[in-house]
């Protein structure tokens, strides 16, 4: 029996090999022989979860025809994976990726590091920031006052709790956008949101429009899905979308969903202008695709004097084109998995119909803590807190960044919780190999895109500020150097911090 559970075509894996910058070679500095040079890029994939554990790798005839290299070249890179534990073989079953034993299995998201862990290392993999207190403790003691009447219920809500549904539509309301509580439905977090509207909508093997760079988990949980995702390149710097681009796609690809984030894009901190959300929204229109707006960051603007535009949905009055999705994970707590969705009424029901075979419902209590902040104001003070701390670790981070790596490019965004980085020619894979060995975790550049897409780059967060960021940086400094000059061996363990 294989022992292989998926494959990884000869042209695919070229692909994403070749995506792959190649280290500057310093003086003096010998460039690895071709094998060594493919099994480590191979090794890089797996660890990255690029190509996952246990996928059957191309017979090595056929992947040298797609690397234009000889075939002894890919046997000897492969015998070499064996030697390490990164590829077994048998004979009739072909070769497949492996981790080797006491590895973690390479995560093909982004995930938070165990809390008992970040002693030694700095986390710089998850945007998101400690719970802003006294608000969350305020919070679950408001829902425990509240939970007696629906502790005499049966507890599933599938389409949320009537109260919050309520005051979730008031808030749209207030901005402008008129909304009934038939147009809410309250998710798992934006990530089930999302799931939920691609099972709806999207069917193993339809097309979506993303954004390229967009998040990468969304990006992973499309993919597991089934759907062909489509990229459209960002506008250069934080300049938003490139609507030519997107007329092009919607009608060239007719895409069935397009997700997009207007507001502080995860990963590069644009905000879409309002003549860019006018534009896209009606572009989808004309194109019959939906339109699925991520806003978890939009309550994160951090430069005094930012003037807003409206919210996507604002320019779809008939709520035919645009579905709005919206957390509490950003702007006050991931621990708060709390997420909603705003759409037509039909919309609504189809959701929440299909339901019954997913999560039943999100939990009470947590609805009932997000209901009493949003009702009591606590979640204005909760907000202004966390942009706050998201301001002054920004400033920290771009200060060090600038200090250690002068010559990485970034443009600073006026608001999120993410930088996007270019680094300096350096591969962004490599950098987050060596990164963990120096004791900073970082995502590289290709966990972003699509078929390896932004090697050069990594995705910094807001989530570490003070002598943590100036430390961070340092250790960043220290992995660059040592991804320059082709170092690839041991690398002396960090030292536990403590900020």
């Amino acid at each position: 029996m294989a022992q292989w559970t998926s494959a990884v075509g000869a042209a695919q894996l070229a692909r994403l090999l070749n995506s792959q910058q190649e280290r500057p070679a310093g003086p003096g500095t010998r460039r690895p022989p071709a094998y060594r040079a493919l099994a480590d890029g191979i090794r890089l994939l797996v660890l990255e979860g690029r190509v996952p554990v246990a996928a059957r790798l191309p017979a090595e005839r056929e992947l040298a025809l797609s690397l234009s290299v000889s075939r002894t070249t890919v046997a000897a890179a492969y015998e070499a994976l064996r030697a390490e534990g990164f590829l077994e073989s048998r004979r009739g079953a072909g070769s497949w990726t492996a981790v080797p034993a006491g590895n973690p299995l390479p995560a093909r998201g982004l995930e938070p590091l165990p809390p008992e862990t970040l002693g030694s290392m700095i986390d710089l993999g998850c945007a998101a920031l400690p719970a802003p207190e006294p608000w969350l403790t305020r919070a679950v003691q408001g829902a425990l006052e509240e939970l007696p009447p629906y502790a005499h219920t049966h507890g599933d809500y599938p389409a949320g709790l009537p109260a919050l549904r309520q005051t979730l539509a008031d808030r749209y309301t207030r901005r402008g956008i008129p909304t009934m509580p038939e147009q809410i439905m309250v998710t798992t977090g934006a990530m089930g949101a999302i799931d939920a509207i691609c099972h709806l909508f999207a069917g193993r093997g339809e097309r979506i429009a993303v954004e390229s760079p967009s998040y990468a988990n969304i990006l992973q949980l499309m993919r597991e899905a089934g759907a062909r995702l489509v990229p459209v390149a960002m506008a250069e710097g934080l300049a938003g979308w490139d609507l030519d681009r997107w007329r092009q796609v919607l009608r060239d690809a007719a895409p069935r969903l397009a997700y997009v984030v207007a507001d502080f894009h995860n990963p590069t901190g644009a905000l879409a202008d309002e003549n860019q959300r006018r534009e896209l929204v009606d572009a989808a229109r004309s194109a019959g695709t939906v339109l699925v707006v991520d806003e978890t960051m939009s309550e994160l603007h951090l430069d005094e004097g930012l003037e807003l535009p409206r919210p996507v949905c604002g320019f779809d009055p008939a709520g035919s084109t645009v579905i709005t999705v919206g957390s509490a994970s950003k702007a006050f707590w991931a621990g708060m998995r709390i997420g909603w969705v705003r759409a037509a009424p039909d919309v609504i029901r189809s959701l929440v119909a299909a339901r019954a075979y997913a999560d039943l419902g999100t939990p009470v209590l947590e609805q009932l803590a997000v209901n009493w902040l949003l009702s009591t104001g606590g979640w204005e003070q909760a907000v202004e807190v966390r942009r706050d701390q998201a301001r002054e670790n920004r400033d920290a981070l771009v200060g060090a960044l600038r200090r250690e790596l002068p010559d990485w490019e970034f443009d600073v965004p006026r608001g999120g919780l993410t930088l996007w980085v270019r680094t300096g020619g350096l591969s962004g894979s490599r950098l987050a190999e060596v990164g963990e060995r120096v004791g900073v975790r970082v995502p590289s550049g290709p966990r972003f895109g699509v078929d390896g897409a932004f090697e050069g780059y990594v995705r910094l967060p807001f989530t570490v500020g003070g002598a943590v960021a100036d430390e961070a940086a340092a250790r960043l400094g220290a992995a660059a150097r040592l991804v320059a000059s082709g170092a690839n061996g041991g690398v002396e363990a960090p030292r536990t911090f403590v900020a």
